[in-house]
């Protein structure tokens, strides 16, 4: 495994603060359920349901991408099996990155046999796909799971944009900010090393490339 030294670099504490809260609101676990809201609500992949048919679709995206892998960890935390539910070691993020693995690939799975829109298919795959990397380079190095989810993130704006008629010059520009203040949050707070973070991202974007591929 790669071993990084990590430094201590000075930061005031309302800045650290703040790169903690960021770091919570956009945390890996809730970036889909803000990619499903975008789905449902500013695309309008379902334009024929109703308010509440809405509704349960979204909570269909909280249960499967953010409790399931939620409750995993807290099992693990429970069980003894992690030390904190932070996973500040790759040795932690083991059992997490499993489990995970295998509820994207069972999400993906459903979505596409049950003839969701391509975006919402391609979504689903580009998740599972990080995830699975994710596990792999987690034995060599502590890669930024925020960092891969902005990265598929960001890459899934820029794909939309390119195969839509509609103008997502707003949309790009508030991924854009948000992949900056997720990475420097990261840095700030000194959970990673500029590597893992940039890492993450270009991982995160190259499965969101191959997931529009394979879709």
């Amino acid at each position: 495994m790669i071993q990084m030294k990590m430094e201590e670099p000075s930061f005031h504490p309302v800045l650290r603060t703040t790169a903690k809260i960021i770091s919570y609101l956009f945390h890996p676990l809730f970036i889909p359920i803000y990619i499903g809201w975008f789905f449902i609500y500013v695309l309008r992949l379902f334009p024929e349901h109703d308010e509440w048919q809405n509704t349960l679709l979204l909570i269909q995206f909280f249960v499967n991408f953010t409790m399931l892998p939620l409750v995993t960890v807290l099992l693990a935390k429970g069980l003894g099996f992690i030390d904190s539910i932070y996973l500040k070691t790759p040795k932690e993020r083991i059992i997490p990155y499993v489990a995970s693995t295998i509820f994207y690939f069972w999400v993906w799975y459903v979505f596409k046999n049950q003839n969701y829109p391509n975006e919402i298919v391609m979504f689903s795959l580009a998740i599972f796909l990080t995830s699975s990397i994710g596990l792999i380079l987690n034995s060599f190095f502590k890669v930024s799971m925020h960092g891969l989810s902005v990265g598929v993130m960001v890459c899934l704006i820029m794909i939309l944009s390119l195969t839509s008629s509609s103008n997502f010059g707003v949309y790009i520009s508030v991924a854009l900010l948000i992949t900056g203040l997720v990475c420097t949050s990261r840095l700030i707070n000194t959970d990673h090393v500029p590597f893992e973070v940039y890492a993450g991202v270009v991982v995160g974007i190259f499965m969101q490339l191959l997931a529009y591929w394979l879709v």
